[in-house]
């Protein structure tokens, strides 16, 4: 098993710096953010990788000698949106991911299955949960007509270049949870497009981590380490709690690109995402990496650090220890 990092923590320091940080942590892996919300920061030439071998060599030999390794590629967005322009930006990012990850040596793209709009012609994605009503599976099949031809392409692509794409289960997107990742299998007939098992984003759902991942079993293929406190909070609004704040103009706010733009999240929240350690102790994650090795013993876990109230490097020195501690407390061999 490699542990290590997703880069977007880092993108305020070079790739050379953010390699150190990594290998100072004791970690060995270094997840490379390539498109999609985030601008790719630490690939800028990216076209470049593609088509010359001397550009692909040079920036791999920034990692020679450093103890640290690539640890897959992160283009998380939204390939299906609403928008044409979003769709086509994030649904280019993935293609170029999956090109890349191949001409890099990579085999695991990590990213969403994306979220259609309603019905041809809106403006903006629609998420259907709970669908009591007629209509709703009236949408969802809508959706499934617009996901299942853009999936099969990049299975396509995936296959060709040897690389297994990881879909986040993350909400706001089709697939979310195991049912609907079996069907995007099922209606796609998909043999390269897997599940990228971010434990945050089951835990405020109330799902457990770890049965997710013994009931999907060899469909996970990568995961993210990544914790959430459950707040007080929750036993009043539940966790769809949606007051969220539009931040102005000339306040502090990151882009999710062509006018979309991340809100400020509730003050009394309902859940937080917090450093490792912080929302479910060592044991647990012990149990999580264990479940994680016995479906593949190469298995690239990396930390996310999300936790607001810690500096970039101390959120990334807390989570660490935890991970590091609970694989040695699982008795699992780190590459």
């Amino acid at each position: 098993m490699k542990l290590g990092v997703y880069n977007a923590i880092l993108h305020d320091r070079s790739l050379p710096e953010a390699i150190k940080v990594i290998a100072d942590l004791g970690l060995t892996g270094l997840e490379l953010n390539t498109g999609g919300f985030l601008p790719s920061v630490h690939v800028p030439n990216i076209d470049d990788i593609l088509v010359s071998d001397d550009a692909r060599d040079e920036f791999l030999g920034i990692f020679e000698g450093t103890g640290v390794g690539i640890a897959g590629l992160n283009c998380n967005g939204n390939p299906l949106h609403a928008s044409e322009l979003i769709r086509q930006q994030h649904s280019g990012d993935v293609r170029r991911s999956i090109e890349l990850a191949g001409r890099l040596g990579q085999t695991r793209v990590v990213t969403m299955s994306g979220l259609p709009g309603a019905e041809p012609g809106a403006r903006y994605p629609n998420w259907i949960v709970n669908a009591w009503n007629s209509a709703h599976l009236d949408v969802l099949e809508y959706q499934w007509s617009v996901a299942v031809p853009f999936w099969q392409e990049m299975d396509k692509i995936a296959r060709d270049n040897n690389v297994k794409v990881a879909l986040e289960l993350h909400p706001q997107n089709l697939v979310f949870n195991p049912s609907s990742m079996r069907e995007l299998v099922e209606r796609a007939e998909t043999t390269n497009i897997g599940v990228e098992l971010d434990a945050s984003h089951l835990f405020w759902q109330h799902m457990d981590p770890v049965a997710v991942v013994n009931n999907l079993g060899s469909l996970v293929v990568h995961a993210a380490a990544k914790d959430v406190r459950i707040n007080p909070h929750a036993a009043i609004e539940g966790v769809l709690d949606n007051s969220f704040r539009r931040l102005r103009e000339d306040e502090d706010r990151t882009s999710l690109g062509e006018g979309e733009w991340v809100n400020e999240w509730p003050k009394n929240s309902a859940w937080d995402f917090v450093a490792l350690g912080r929302g479910h102790d060592t044991e647990y994650w012990a149990k999580f990496l264990m479940a994680l090795y016995e479906v593949d013993p190469n298995m690239m876990v990396n930390i996310e650090h999300e936790d607001v109230s810690l500096g970039r490097i101390e959120g990334l020195e807390v989570a660490s220890k935890v991970l590091l501690d609970a694989a040695a407390l699982a008795g699992i061999p780190l590459n």
